[in-house]
């Protein structure tokens, strides 16, 4: 890798504007469009330096927002516009925008950004506040920074406070909080509001008709100004105008996705990482040929690690999903009578977009308000028959656990994915990680039929599916961001086969084991396989295993499992609140007299993808040596 960065930073220069000068001088336009086009080229280039490394990420938000950034941050420079100084986002994946600026304001050097998103760099795929890196908040999921700001304002009464937005967030019902208390408080924030018509799943004029964010601020009494971003005289003005007032005031910055870029502009491909070769075509025009010599010569690390009792391939059941329940859907004559599939703008995460394809008839395209989409899916399925299917990512099931308990105080009768459980492959980082999977099952035990189910493979997920879909009740599916492979038996052969069926509740014996047992499922049950397959080699009988129902107690297994001498879980769950917590009192309460220990989450995240697994000492080597440890001190 260049250790220098190959976009001239050098000839960025900070400039300094004043709320009291009318309008922008020729030289501060000038200098200012070439900071826009410097910044922009930037951004770019590390985050499709990113995309070779296989590490994903964000391009368009982060691009399009560069002018008003720019200005904002040139008003901040000058101390007499009390301005708070803090350019704070609640659009955690425009990230790429924070750490451009940081090394422009010299927080840190322009070399770090060759190393966006990588394992260990700090640069993680959202901000997590950092102030010695110029990283001053930590955001992430949509709709919780506004109330935030709402509080620093309240804090420093006299400073104007800023804060970007974006129509995605909009929908959130955070912001319609947060925008109240703004008004009553009439407090000095604006937002600075990217309306590109752009969310992941599609564009927000054509899936959620009706929604307009200046009438959505105006709603609420919030004065707006509309214009266009990149006419920088009216953006100025625009913002000049917006900071003179008392109390809340939004400017609505209206263009399209990634605008300039051929092959992505305008199109909801733009939210995600910029594909390399339009990287490639997009910097040779620009002059860039240096960058485009490092994006050529970067190639993607490859892991030369093989699992033992597992397949060489894997399969990625977070979209499996939705192609199974296509299968099911196939023969039902009545399905638009008897499901509803109501999607939270993560189609393609959740592979709800399967399901879009084949059967719209039973499909809503939602928008990014969970609370809402998980309730009206439990509305649909509130009367006997009828299945509401509901699907978002696992970090955002603590964002409606209220929602689930009235659900389950309706009788409702929902199927719901959770996509991007643990903390495999997440670049995201650590406000993305859906590690506390186990708050959906609070209710009071008496008749609660919640079940939650966490499959190993691709087989058992199918399996898992066809047995589940009918059932009463609320029923929580739960995959992983990375791919999994085939559980394999020791023959060699699927464990999960055709001839397997499906019990909810049981428990599996994956490998027999005399000196003690290891509990897992989900994505640490290959692991945990190639521990059990390797501690064998060695001589240690360790069996495993598969508790894929998670929060019911199997008594024939726990009757086995109280006679053993060692019993470790091993999952990705938070160590506080997972499986680990609850299983060693079933095993005491079962007169248990052998060792116990539990592994999970336990630390917060450093980046990067396979990287995780091993930080949090859950990968196969960790497994052993804990296994060791406890054999040894039993």
């Amino acid at each position: 890798m260049k250790t220098e960065f190959p976009i001239n930073l050098k000839e960025y220069k900070p400039i300094k504007l004043d709320l009291n000068q009318d309008k922008l001088t020729s030289s501060q336009k000038q200098q200012l469009q070439k900071n826009i086009q410097i910044v922009r080229d930037s951004i770019v280039f590390f985050t499709a330096l990113a995309n070779v490394k296989g590490l994903g990420g964000h391009t368009g938000g982060a691009y399009d927002i560069v002018p008003e950034v720019l200005i904002t941050d040139s008003l901040m420079n000058n101390k007499k516009n009390n301005i708070f100084p803090v350019l704070f986002d609640e659009a955690g994946h425009r990230v790429a925008i924070q750490y451009i600026m940081a090394v422009l304001n010299n927080h840190m050097k322009p070399e770090v950004l060759f190393h966006y998103r990588e394992f260990s760099s700090g640069l993680y795929g959202h901000p997590e506040r950092d102030e010695k890196k110029g990283i001053f908040f930590s955001s992430g999921r949509l709709g919780h920074m506004w109330s935030y700001v709402n509080g620093i304002a309240e804090a420093s009464p006299d400073k104007k406070l800023i804060m970007f937005g974006s129509d995605g967030s909009q929908q959130e019902g955070n912001d319609a909080e947060a925008a109240r208390y703004a008004v009553a408080k009439n407090l000095n924030i604006n937002l600075m509001i990217d309306d590109n018509d752009v969310t992941i799943a599609g564009h927000p004029s054509k899936y959620m008709p009706g929604f307009s964010v200046e009438r959505t601020m105006n709603g609420h009494g919030i004065n707006t100004s509309s214009g266009d971003p990149e006419d920088l005289d009216s953006l100025f003005l625009r913002i000049k105008q917006a900071l003179s007032k008392e109390g809340p005031y939004s400017l609505i910055n209206q263009r399209k996705m990634a605008v300039g870029i051929k092959g992505l502009e305008g199109t909801p491909k733009g939210h995600d990482v910029i594909p390399v070769d339009l990287a490639i075509g997009y910097l040779k025009e620009k002059g860039h040929i240096e960058a485009v010599s490092i994006l050529n010569n970067t190639e993607k690390e490859k892991s030369s690690y093989a699992f033992l009792g597992s397949s060489k391939e894997k399969s990625k059941n977070r979209s499996e999903f939705g192609k199974i329940i296509c299968e099911i859907l196939k023969p039902m004559k009545d399905r638009k009578e008897k499901v509803l599939v109501v999607d939270s703008d993560l189609e393609g995460s959740c592979g709800l977009n399967h399901i879009r394809e084949c059967y719209p008839e039973v499909y809503r395209s939602a928008g990014i308000m969970e609370r809402n989409n998980i309730s009206v899916a439990a509305g649909f399925g509130s009367t006997k028959g009828r299945q509401g299917i509901f699907g978002t990512f696992s970090a955002f099931l603590e964002m409606v656990v209220s929602e689930i308990t009235m659900a389950r105080l309706n009788d409702a009768n929902v199927l719901a994915h959770f996509s991007h459980a643990g903390v495999d492959d997440m670049a995201d980082n650590t406000c993305h990680f859906g590690i506390n999977n186990f708050f959906a099952d609070n209710a009071a035990q008496n008749n609660d039929s919640t079940r939650l189910y966490f499959p190993a493979d691709v087989n058992q997920l199918r399996a898992t599916l066809n047995t589940i879909f009918n059932d009463p009740g609320m029923r929580f599916i739960f995959t992983t961001r990375s791919g999994t492979p085939i559980i394999l038996d020791e023959k060699g052969k699927d464990f999960f086969n055709k001839s397997y069926k499906f019990i909810p509740g049981k428990d599996e014996v994956i490998r027999e084991g005399k000196d003690g047992y290891i509990v897992s499922y989900g994505e640490m049950l290959y692991r945990s396989l190639d521990a059990v397959e390797r501690l064998k080699k060695e001589g240690l009988d360790i069996g495993l295993i598969n508790k894929s129902t998670l929060n019911v107690i199997d008594e024939q297994m726990m009757k086995k499992l109280a006679k053993a001498k060692l019993i470790l879980v091993t999952e990705t769950q938070n160590q506080k609140t997972g499986l680990g917590i609850r299983f060693g009192t079933w095993l005491l309460e079962r007169n248990f007299k052998g060792k116990y220990s539990h592994i999970g989450t336990t630390k917060l995240g450093q980046g990067g993808l396979s990287e995780q697994i091993p930080y949090q000492n859950l990968d196969p080597q960790s497994i052993i040596k804990k296994i060791k440890k406890e054999l040894k001190n039993n």
